[in-house]
């Protein structure tokens, strides 16, 4: 079905191309001075630039159509064209074309719709862009994504950090903003109150009382 929309669409796109393309050439070949003038009699507003416009959708959008290229944009502009030339000149004729009637300008027009609502099928240079990038597109996503590395660690696992080692809380302030009781330090080596070491004249003692040589006391004299 996809096939059949796509031959379809492409011989609707240069058919309407083609007949929008002989008759911006026909304007063309008429002057803008001579197309100015007829809309004017028409009662086109700004004939000009409505001259002018008409001139260049018909045969740029009508090339664009045949080409299969900004479709969408090309049959906006034709539908534009279309639907101007239907208020302003055709719709007070009738519908026959022998009449000066709307019938082929309505045709042209409603295939413009159509080519609007659905685009220009893949058959044309939208049709090749849009493939082109599909394709693009699938290979980026089926390419595999490289696995992230995690981060390695040149701390061992038996080390213990910083931030691993439990935090004692600290003792609260005591009240009424008093300094805290400070340690008290050993007597006997103050330079260093962390050791337990005893003075020099304890040390002193302690050996006369250890020592074999201690004075004997004499024994009381008896006599008279």
């Amino acid at each position: 079905m996809r096939l059949v929309f796509d031959l379809a669409a492409l011989i609707a796109r240069v058919t309407i191309g083609v007949i929008f393309v002989a008759h911006g050439w026909q304007k063309w070949q008429a002057g803008p001075g001579s197309i100015a003038q007829m809309f004017t009699q028409s009662g086109v507003p700004y004939p000009e630039l409505a001259a002018g416009f008409t001139t260049i959708a018909e045969l740029v959008g009508g090339s664009f159509l045949i080409l299969g290229m900004l479709v969408r944009v090309a049959a906006l502009a034709l539908l534009a064209v279309s639907a101007g030339a239907i208020i302003f000149v055709h719709a007070k004729n009738g519908i026959f074309v022998a009449d000066m009637g709307w019938e082929l300008v309505g045709a042209l027009g409603a295939c413009c719709l159509l080519l609007l609502a659905t685009g220009g099928g893949r058959i044309g240079v939208d049709g090749i862009v849009n493939a082109f990038f599909r394709r693009r597109r699938t290979a980026e996503l089926s390419l595999p994504e490289a696995p992230v590395a995690a981060p390695s660690s040149t701390v061992s696992p038996n080390v213990r950090t910083v931030t691993d080692v439990p935090r004692q809380p600290a003792p609260p302030p005591p009240a009424g903003g008093s300094t805290p009781p400070q340690p008290p330090q050993n007597p006997g080596n103050p330079g260093n109150p962390g050791n337990p070491r005893l003075s020099d004249d304890d040390m002193k003692a302690i050996d006369a009382l250890m020592s074999d040589d201690q004075p004997r006391k004499n024994p009381p004299d008896n006599r008279a």
